[in-house]
């Protein structure tokens, strides 16, 4: 259900991208190894819009590499061997961390930069990273609903002496955790609180790269982080003043972080990193009927959702009248939308014009 287990990696890390950014990457590498530029790597566009905002004029004497440029996002992306190595040449390469990112670990193993810094961002943020939850209504993974085989007399005679076991040591007070280690959210950048944290972290380790430019990019990171913070306050008044006080997606749910910033109430069909993409009818009739309750104008979506869940939400209502709306989680960025001036902030208020509608 969950989408990334947090992984202690000494801050090591790569990057990826997909076989049709291969072109693209390997000149990057040609780039890197005819140029003294100071190479930084990105996975994520969040990252690589601080980057250039924290280098500001100084950014020529940079090469800025993102890697997911071509609207997969991280779920699904798999890393090419040139990515690897654009990543393993970098001076500076930063990633979300997730489990989304475990080929990393073992990628930077191999990293002909011996002198590389990598900055695992979930990491940077400590106890602010949020596991995985399953809210009211929301469908879980399929392999979590139920669906499993019928179980071999020795498979049920197994699990019932484990159950036993379990038992008896909950009865002790000694029951231990379960095997498997905590899910993680890994849109960690949809919280400006969050983002404020990840650009002082990325700063310092810019600074290390370029000290004699250290007081120029603390500027500049100052100077974003006041942008940030007047932003964060737009959210948490629109979100206080607005008339209702839930949000509703027919669509997987990546803004956890967003809404436990504001104490915002979400319905969602399926969790931020769900795989699935087909609801079923108990996950449809409940949205439905939680906007009909709570009377919500507006059924949410995320980006390039093709909006057959919401749609589906919509018919199953009382009035059918609600406005279907896309927020951005700035999961699927590409080229051309960084060529045509896309930003974090942008987006961030963009998103915030449409949760007001929503709430309003």
């Amino acid at each position: 259900m969950g989408c990334s287990v947090v992984k202690n990696t000494s801050g090591k890390n790569t990057t990826r991208k997909n076989a049709e950014s291969e072109n693209t990457i390997e000149q990057n590498s040609i780039e890197k190894g005819n140029s003294n530029k100071i190479s930084i790597v990105c996975t994520t566009f969040p990252q690589y819009d601080w980057v250039k905002n924290i280098l500001g004029e100084e950014a020529e004497r940079f090469n800025v590499t993102l890697l997911l440029d071509n609207g997969v996002d991280m779920h699904s992306y798999q890393p090419a061997v040139k990515d690897i190595a654009t990543a393993g040449s970098s001076d500076l390469f930063i990633y979300v961390g997730g489990e989304s990112d475990t080929w990393v670990e073992d990628a930077l193993k191999e990293a002909k930069n011996k002198d590389l810094k990598a900055i695992n961002l979930m990491e940077t943020l400590g106890n602010f990273v949020k596991e995985e939850e399953v809210v009211e209504g929301m469908q879980e993974e399929r392999e979590s609903l139920g669906h499993s085989h019928e179980k071999s007399s020795k498979e049920k005679q197994e699990q019932t002496q484990k159950e036993s076991h379990e038992n008896s040591q909950e009865i002790n007070g000694q029951k231990e955790a379960a095997d498997e280690e905590p899910e993680y959210d890994e849109h960690i950048w949809l919280s400006i609180r969050n983002a404020e944290i990840m650009v002082k972290n990325i700063e310092k380790a810019i600074e290390q790269l370029d000290s004699d430019n250290a007081k120029v990019y603390q500027t500049n990171a100052e100077n974003y982080i006041k942008k940030l913070d007047t932003l964060d306050k737009q959210y948490a008044n629109t979100i206080q003043n607005a008339k209702y006080k839930a949000i509703l997606f027919g669509d997987r749910f990546p803004f956890r972080y967003m809404a436990d910033d504001y104490d915002l109430k979400y319905y969602a069909a399926f969790a931020g990193c769900s795989a699935e993409t087909m609801a079923g009818f108990e996950t449809v009739t409940f949205l439905a009927k939680k906007a009909d309750e709570l009377r919500l104008p507006v059924i949410l979506t995320i980006e390039n959702s093709d909006g057959r869940i919401a749609e589906a939400v919509k018919s199953n209502t009382t009035k059918k009248n609600q406005k279907i709306l896309a927020m951005n989680s700035l999961q699927s960025v590409t080229k051309e939308q960084i060529a045509d001036g896309i930003t974090y902030l942008q987006v961030m208020q963009e998103n915030l014009s449409v949760l007001s509608e929503a709430l309003n």
